[in-house]
């Protein structure tokens, strides 16, 4: 059978590259290749100051959503020529962009994404599917997050209740349960603040395997103070991002924390590598709180994808507080744990170009099920 070839391309959170997933849909969906490529650092720093910010001119704005397109097109262009891959060998891309701001709850609920898919579409000669989130959103939903759909696709078994968890930059779950609806909404934090107090104290761009927060000790009040957060306990569908998890969120509990510690006693303090053990109990304690609250009497599997499932210590604290689960990763299942959400990406282009829904209104809060994606052609 004659392969049908998408490409999906994904820039997270943590701003540190594109991933860029090669996917069959001959039959079932099957991961074929995959790639990762860097962000380069003058451009990942002029968007991580224009998050941190929330504010920009207009000029600046532009200029970053042509440049993102073009390290967009440099990633395809450069993917296709290393595996000797021609362009019109594939059907679609289906393009994520760059998240700047997402703020679903809103009085005037939007997304952003950067990134121009129409140079995209010029420079690569491939037709590109981008634009996935306001489709959803203009049905109500939160836009966000988009990939249980594709989970459900490719992981349930009815022979188990199956959760799909993400740990990106913010942590998200897809809750694929036999013959219920599928649930999914984010957690909290991932690896963002992690990376952002690690950059902040050892110019370092993330945590290798949880290697400094090794050295520190979890800190008790701080723990308490940061999931003293009130989006811990609303309730599903909801998704969050560095609007809210950001560094001057964390200085600010960290200050508190701090305070109160003073109180307790003059000798009391935070160190850095403290605040970073923390920061890792932080996103294990607000995944594991939150599949506590799931009722099943299916055994129990939890799949594990994203940067976070490299980290050693956090793993570890998934498998010491979730007795009752059998946890392991998504690569065992034949999606290597990086290219996941890439995958996602030409899964959702697939759908699009197919007229097919993508969406679950169980999960966004949409009021339908929808295509979703604009078509930019090639031509």
């Amino acid at each position: 059978m004659k392969p049908q070839y998408y490409l999906g391309m994904m820039s997270g959170t943590s701003l540190d590259g594109v991933d860029v997933a090669l996917v069959d849909f001959s039959l079932e969906p099957r991961l074929i290749l995959s790639d990762f490529f860097p962000m380069p650092e003058n451009l990942r720093q002029k968007l991580t100051k224009l998050v941190q910010a929330g504010e920009t001119t207009l000029q600046n704005l532009g200029e970053l959503d042509h440049e993102l397109a073009l390290l967009y097109c440099d990633c395809v262009n450069t993917f296709l020529q290393k595996y000797n891959i021609l362009p019109s060998q594939i059907e679609a891309i289906g393009c994520h962009g760059q998240t700047v701001w997402h703020s679903p709850a809103s009085a005037f609920p939007f997304t952003m994404q950067l990134g121009d898919m129409n140079l995209l579409a010029a420079k690569t000669g491939i037709s590109v599917i981008g634009d996935f989130r306001r489709k959803d959103m203009a049905l109500g939903g939160q836009g966000a997050p988009l990939v249980p759909a594709f989970h459900k696709a490719v992981f349930s078994n009815a022979n188990f209740a199956t959760v799909v968890l993400n740990i990106g930059g913010i942590s998200n779950v897809s809750i694929l349960f036999p013959n219920q609806p599928v649930i999914g909404f984010d957690t909290g934090p991932g690896n963002t603040l992690l990376d952002q107090w690690i950059e902040k104290y050892q110019g370092l761009h993330y945590d290798k395997n949880g290697e400094w927060a090794s050295k520190g000790n979890v800190n008790q009040v701080l723990l308490e103070e940061l999931l003293n957060e009130p989006f811990f306990s609303l309730p599903a569908p909801k998704s969050t991002g560095r609007e809210l998890f950001n560094l001057d969120w964390l200085i600010d509990k960290v200050e508190k924390a701090s305070v109160e510690l003073t109180a307790l006693s003059s000798k009391m303090t935070l160190a850095p590598e403290d605040v970073q053990a923390t920061l890792a109990e932080l996103t294990v304690t607000s995944i594991v709180n939150a599949l506590n609250q799931l009722q099943t009497n299916l055994p129990k599997r939890l799949l594990v994808c994203g940067g976070g499932a490299k980290n050693s210590l956090i793993m570890c604290g998934l498998h010491d507080n979730l007795l009752d689960w059998q946890v392991g990763t998504t690569t065992e299942q034949g999606f290597d744990i990086d290219y996941v959400e890439a995958a996602a990406f030409a899964w959702l282009a697939y759908c699009r170009m197919n007229n097919l829904p993508a969406n679950l209104p169980s999960v966004t809060g949409a009021k339908s099920a929808v295509s979703l994606g604009a078509i930019f052609p090639k031509d």
